[in-house]
């Protein structure tokens, strides 16, 4: 409980007061790899029309446009939004909201996309918002994690007496759970990337 409490303020300030740390924080936690994790969801993307949850300081909608797509971002945080909209350009729209109550039509959106989200991710008012502006058949790509694949995993081995399945097996069930619930079809898949392992989530509607 006093994990989840740090966590959740160390988040807050990140994502408002802090903001402008983000991108150093952000390589110095992933080694200098995250701008890459992000990027490790794109050939998971169905479509063209896309909504990316919780956008940050913006890195994927630039891919996004690079990729001549037609994204759309929000994100709760008044900082992220001014920092995306200094990467991206003023022409190209940002709109500051929750996820839980988003303020778009019902099936607008081919796909929807969430890289490093919090716990936001798991609600089932968020995965019910989520379904309602996905068209029929469209998806939901998440990267809720990525972690070191060599010293760590053969220390999480040793301390846990796990097997690697095991513990992939165990960490896909309880990232399933929420979004099966919400009526996803959902899949994970963990990637191993230069001596790193992403979770990649796959809900499709």
């Amino acid at each position: 409980m006093l994990i989840r409490t740090f966590m959740r303020v160390f988040f807050h300030l990140l994502y408002h007061p802090f903001a402008f740390t983000y991108d150093l924080v952000a390589a110095v936690v992933s080694f200098g790899q995250w701008k890459n994790w992000g990027q490790s969801i794109l050939p998971f993307i169905d479509g063209t029309r896309i909504l990316e949850l919780g956008h940050g300081p913006g890195h994927l909608q630039r891919f996004l446009l690079d990729l001549k797509l037609d994204p759309v971002a929000i994100d709760e945080s008044a900082q992220m939004g001014r920092l995306a909209q200094k990467r991206i350009g003023l022409s190209h729209k940002l709109t500051r909201g929750l996820a839980q109550t988003l303020p778009f039509a019902n099936e607008s959106f081919d796909c929807a996309i969430s890289t490093f989200p919090t716990e936001y991710i798991f609600d089932l008012r968020t995965l019910a918002e989520i379904k309602r502006v996905l068209k029929p058949g469209g998806r939901l790509v998440v990267l809720p994690a990525a972690f070191p694949s060599n010293q760590f995993l053969k220390w999480l081995y040793k301390v846990t007496g796990e097997s690697p399945q095991a513990l992939d097996d165990a960490l896909k069930k309880r990232l399933i759970a929420p979004f099966t619930q919400a009526g996803f079809l959902t899949n994970v898949q963990i990637k191993d990337v230069k001596s790193n392992r992403l979770v990649i989530l796959i809900a499709q509607i």
